[in-house]
């Protein structure tokens, strides 16, 4: 196994395809958290994680699925890509806390407490009240510290994501966010919820999602890094990673899904947009995996150390992945 850190983007939801995995192979990525679930129930969830074991048939040489940090490790030194299961809402576990370790059993590494909307667990970054973490929610947690399931805030609101925090027994992950200090979009983080994810152990995986970047579209690789480079001294270099939030290739349908599922017949246009919605153009230095070098060679001119920058790439959150992905019992 080579001792070199890994490239690891820890959150995307591209319209997966043989030319996204060739680019993702081109561009060196040893792994990726990947979306299995928005708004799907637990047998549709299923189905998406069937789809997948077909894709690891249909090209064994490019991904294979992954459990563990060394499943990583071992897709890093066969040059394929470590594929990780998440969900970026609850709905997979309906209202049932057994299916907390079914899901982890099939492969489900992150989980989203909320997306958006309030659920049974806590409050998303959209409702005008953010009421906590609910009873569920509490039990919950326990159960995914349990079980090795990571808490993911990335989509919860601040009272919510701060109690799940403190109530965690193992360090929780925000997979795809950005200083609401640098960019004052509802789903990134102020400086207090980051202080305080980077005090229990947790990660930040910066993200590349136009709505979530000063400038949208057109922010710049100088930006983004500066804005990385003042988190670090924020929360500290070891706590940052990358969650590109990369939607690669997919139509204008697939927003309207994320933000509406099946809980509302209307349009949810989003944050103060009068515009139907549907995915920005990405930054011309971030497009699809082939691009993640620019990141790389943004954050050394800002001042990062080559370790600094190798840890932000994918070594943060591989050890993250060794500490967080087995049962409690494990040791």
């Amino acid at each position: 196994m080579t001792a070199t850190p890994p490239l690891i983007d820890a959150l995307q939801y591209c319209n997966w395809s043989e030319r996204i995995f060739r680019e993702i192979a081109a561009g060196g990525v040893s792994a990726l958290h990947v979306t299995i679930c928005y708004h799907e129930t637990f047998r549709e969830t299923v189905l998406n994680i069937e789809r997948w074991n077909r894709w690891f048939e249909r090209f064994p040489e490019l991904i294979m699925p992954a459990r563990t940090g060394d499943d990583v490790r071992r897709a890093q030194a066969e040059k394929r890509c470590a594929i990780i299961f998440g969900a970026q809402n609850c709905s997979v576990i309906e209202d049932d806390i057994g299916l907390v370790e079914i899901a982890h059993t099939l492969g489900l590494r992150f989980m989203q407490l909320s997306y958006n909307n309030q659920s049974l667990l806590c409050t998303g970054c959209y409702e005008a009240e953010d009421s906590g973490l609910t009873r569920m929610g509490r039990e919950v947690i326990r159960e995914m510290n349990r079980v090795g399931l990571v808490i993911d805030m990335s989509h919860s609101a601040e009272r919510s994501t701060l109690e799940a925090i403190a109530a965690s027994e193992r360090p929780i992950a925000i997979t795809h966010a950005n200083p609401k200090s640098w960019h004052p979009a509802l789903r990134n983080k102020s400086d207090t919820v980051l202080k305080e994810l980077a005090a229990a152990g947790g990660m930040l995986g910066l993200s590349l999602y136009p709505h979530h970047l000063r400038g949208g579209s057109d922010c710049t690789l100088e930006d983004f890094c500066a804005m990385a480079a003042r988190t670090a001294e924020l929360i500290g270099v070891d706590h940052l990673g990358i969650g590109s939030d990369l939607c690669q290739d997919q139509p204008d349908s697939v927003v309207e899904w994320m933000r509406t599922g099946r809980w509302t017949k209307e349009t949810d246009f989003g944050e103060g947009s009068k515009e139907r919605p549907g995915f920005p153009p990405q930054p011309s230095w971030f497009k699809d995996n082939c691009d993640h070098a620019n990141i790389a060679g943004g954050l050394s001119r800002a001042g990062f150390t080559n370790d600094e920058v190798a840890r932000v790439m994918g070594g943060n959150w591989l050890a993250f992945f060794d500490n967080s992905f087995g049962k409690i019992s494990d040791g």
